[in-house]
C-alpha cells in the first residue's frame, strides 16, 4: 500500500468514526420542530403533542416554532434550509403534497425532504351555519346552485380546500367563492356566521358541532367518523368512491442520516400508541397507524399523483 493510499484509508476511517457517534447518540442537543400552520391549528396540536413526549424520553429540550403562511409554504420552506442532520425537523399537513401541483411556485420540492413518519389522519367535515336551510350536501349544493355562496376552509392548498372546489366547481359545476382562514379559525367564522358553509378537519369542527354552534352536513372519507356517527359521508351522499382526508406528519431535511430517521420514527410510533395520547387522539377523531419511512414514502408519490389529478380536474390554481 502506498503513502497516498494509507492517507486516503486513514482519512476515510476517521470520516467514518467521527459520523457514527453524531448518529449513536442523537439527540444530544435540543431539537427545533417547525410547523407550517398557526397555534390551535391540528398540525400544532399534534406537534406540541409530540414535543412533550419526545422531551420526556430523550431528555432534551424540543422547540416548536410556528411558521405559517402560504398554505404551509412558509414554514416548509424554512425547514428546507436546515441542516441534514435531524435537529430540525418540520410538522406540515397534507397540504404540503396537494400545494407542490396547486402552486406555480411553492418554494419547495417534495425531494428537498425524507418524510419521517405519516402521523394521524381525520376526516375533513363540510359544515354550515344552522341558518343555513339544508341538511344534506344535495340540499347544499342546491342551494348553492340558485343562491351565490361562500365557503372557509382550513387555509390555500389545504385538502379541505380541495374537496370543496371538486366537489363543487368539478363535480357539481356549482361556482362557490372560497375564503381561506387559519385553520382554528375557519369553523369559529361559520359558528360567526361571517360564511355560511366551511370545511375543516375534523378536530377544531367537533367542539362547535357539539354545542350546535354549527351543523355537519358531511365527512369526505370513505367511512363514517366514530366520533360524528350520525354524518353521512361525501360518497353516501351522491358522490361514490369519494374519499379524501388530512394527515398531520413530521418530516427531515433529505440527506438525514438513515439511522437517525429511523430512531425518529420509532419513537414518535411509539409515542402516537401511548393510552394517554392515544386517549387525546380518539377525542378529537385523529388516527394513527403505524408506518415506516419507506412506507410513508410510498404514500406521498402516491398522494402528489392523485392531488395532482385533483388540482387539475377541480381547476384550483395559486400563483
Amino acid at each position: 500500500m502506498t503513502a497516498v493510499h494509507r492517507a486516503l484509508c486513514g482519512a476515510l476511517l476517521a470520516a467514518v468514526s467521527m459520523s457514527a457517534p453524531a448518529q449513536s447518540d442523537y439527540p444530544n442537543r435540543p431539537i427545533r420542530i417547525i410547523v407550517a400552520f398557526p397555534p390551535g391549528a391540528s398540525t400544532d396540536i399534534v406537534a406540541r403533542l409530540l414535543g412533550a413526549k419526545l422531551t420526556e424520553a430523550w431528555g432534551q429540550n424540543v422547540v416548536i416554532e410556528n411558521r405559517p403562511g402560504a398554505g404551509g409554504n412558509i414554514g416548509t420552506q424554512a425547514a428546507k434550509r436546515a441542516n441534514a442532520d435531524g435537529y430540525t425537523l418540520l410538522m406540515n399537513s397534507s397540504a404540503m403534497t396537494v400545494n407542490v401541483s396547486l402552486y406555480r411556485n411553492p418554494g419547495y420540492t417534495m425531494g428537498d425532504f425524507t418524510g419521517v413518519l405519516q402521523g394521524p389522519t381525520t376526516p375533513n367535515l363540510i359544515s354550515v351555519h344552522p341558518s343555513v336551510k339544508a341538511s344534506s350536501l344535495k340540499d347544499l349544493i342546491a342551494q348553492a346552485r340558485s343562491t351565490p355562496m361562500s365557503y372557509a376552509s382550513s387555509g390555500t392548498g389545504t385538502t379541505p380546500h380541495l374537496d370543496m372546489e371538486m366537489l363543487f366547481r368539478s363535480l357539481s359545476k356549482v361556482d362557490i367563492t372560497h375564503v381561506p382562514y387559519a385553520p382554528a379559525t375557519a369553523v369559529a367564522a361559520v359558528a360567526g356566521n361571517q360564511v355560511p358553509v366551511g370545511c375543516t378537519s375534523l378536530p377544531p369542527a367537533v367542539p362547535h358541532v357539539q354545542s350546535g354552534r354549527v351543523k355537519p352536513i358531511a365527512v369526505t372519507t370513505i367511512k363514517r367518523s366514530p366520533i360524528l356517527p350520525n354524518v353521512a359521508t361525501v360518497a353516501e351522499s351522491g358522490f361514490p368512491g369519494f374519499d379524501d382526508y388530512t394527515w398531520f406528519s413530521v418530516f427531515a431535511v433529505a440527506g438525514t442520516p438513515p439511522a437517525v430517521v429511523s430512531r425518529l420514527n420509532k419513537e414518535i410510533s411509539r409515542i402516537l400508541q401511548l393510552p394517554d395520547v392515544k386517549e387525546r387522539l380518539d377525542a378529537q377523531s385523529l388516527v394513527f397507524t403505524p408506518n415506516t419511512p419507506a412506507e410513508f414514502a410510498g404514500t406521498l408519490k402516491a398522494e402528489v399523483q392523485r392531488y395532482a389529478k385533483m388540482v387539475k380536474e377541480s381547476g384550483a390554481k395559486v400563483e
